[in-house]
């Protein structure tokens, strides 16, 4: 590929995505969360196009391409991780692979396979980590191991959670740790490191990367992190571009939600469960310089990634409350607490908005102006994880199950 054609071709390649491509990594494309089908408000057991149990436990989420689906799974009891692939039309286990991870500290509320995984059309590319190794690891679509990268020791009190994402011919990874990390790219044929950026930061990070392009400029990795805040780095030169401090420093802090980006601004979410949570939105002009343009510190998600609709924002946060936002100025538009509380981050096909809470219970509203809850159903299953929309269905996976929910495309 000639490198004059080069962000063309990235911009195309994000914009209309493949079939294939309609759900290969953390919250789908390009992590705006945001699924192309049709989904029912409400459904009952008959609706299921398929549920099947699930061994092991992990927080990562469904990703698919084409008829394949991937999740991560593990035994907390040994350490050991399991990567898992299902066909999406039937639920059938077509493959299942096990490794020896090792165990290492973790938060009560996390899993060894936290991380989710990332596809394209050869690879499905898992992550985990422990006090010793931080592993990335490639399998083809049929479950043959392709390669496997080990970074070096991982520090954290609650284990890892950050998940790879694909761009180019590259496997990023947000390798921030307390006191320490990088971020890292490997080539995805064959798992060599391309590049690393050393960092500081001084709290693991969990937000996963997205790629952000405003006018002619070339496209770049969008990383948070509480002590360097805002990081655009040049994916084909490894380097940063810009970074922009817009948490506060001073007090212990944590980036969990990922960055979202829509038009020529940059979301982000960072703050502590029992402190402050900071909403940031970034402006960045053609020139690549960024400001800020607004901020929310009241009832912001902080471990749900928000949805982007049109001008309008949407937020959930771990208190049970759904939150809609003006885009351009970050005004409130309505705010109502709808029970539970969300780990989980929201997706949303057509006008619908859907948001699965811990005890298990999916709220669907519909994303407007007013508050408009159309629909609510009880899975009977507790959750942490964020579904998937792929293949015309919306895929969940709670602490047992795996339920896919028929729709259409």
């Amino acid at each position: 590929m000639r490198t004059r054609f080069w962000p063309i071709f990235l911009l195309v390649i994000l914009t209309t995505p493949a079939v294939g491509q309609e759900w290969a990594r953390f919250r789908g494309p390009n992590g705006d969360g945001i699924g192309k089908a049709s989904l029912p408000t409400t459904w009952t057991e008959k609706d299921q196009a398929w549920k099947v149990a699930t061994p092991g436990i992990g927080h990562s989420s469904p990703i698919a391409w084409g008829n394949k689906l991937f999740i991560t799974s593990c035994d907390r009891a040994t350490g050991q991780r399991i990567v898992l692939c299902y066909s999406l039309d039937e639920g059938k286990l077509l493959w299942k692979k096990e490794t020896d991870g090792g165990k290492s500290p973790l938060h009560q509320r996390n899993s060894y396979a936290t991380s989710t995984p990332v596809a394209d059309e050869k690879n499905v590319y898992v992550s985990w980590a422990t006090k010793d190794n931080y592993t990335v690891a490639a399998y083809d679509h049929d479950g043959k191991p392709v390669w496997q990268q080990d970074l070096g020791p991982y520090k954290s009190q609650h284990g890892m959670g950050v998940s790879p994402i694909r761009f180019d011919d590259l496997v990023i990874v947000a390798n921030d740790q307390d006191d320490g990390g990088s971020l890292v790219a490997l080539n995805s044929a064959d798992g060599k490191v391309r590049w690393t950026i050393p960092r500081k930061p001084k709290n693991a990070t969990y937000a996963t990367p997205c790629v952000f392009q405003i006018g002619k400029r070339a496209p770049e990795i969008i990383f948070a992190n509480w002590q360097h805040g805002v990081t655009a780095v040049d994916p084909k030169a490894g380097k940063v571009n810009w970074e922009i401090s817009v948490f506060n420093t001073k007090t212990n802090e944590r980036s969990i939600a990922s960055p979202i980006v829509a038009g020529d601004l940059i979301l982000t979410t960072c703050g502590f469960v029992t402190g402050v949570k900071h909403h940031v939105a970034l402006r960045v002009g053609e020139d690549g310089k960024p400001v800020e343009a607004w901020r929310l510190e009241r009832q912001v998600s902080y471990m749900p990634t928000p949805i982007i609709k049109g001008d309008r924002v949407f937020l959930t946060s771990e208190q049970g409350w759904a939150t809609c936002l003006d885009l351009q100025k970050g005004t409130e538009i309505w705010q109502e607490r709808i029970g539970g509380g969300f780990s989980a981050s929201p997706v949303a096909a057509g006008d619908y908005l859907y948001c699965i809470a811990n005890d298990g219970v999916v709220h669907v509203l519909k994303m407007g102006d007013k508050y408009d809850r159309v629909g609510k159903v009880e899975l009977g299953e507790p959750t942490q994880s964020t579904p998937a929309i792929a293949g015309g269905k919306l895929i969940i996976r709670t602490e047992k199950s795996l339920i896919a929910i028929n729709g259409s495309k």
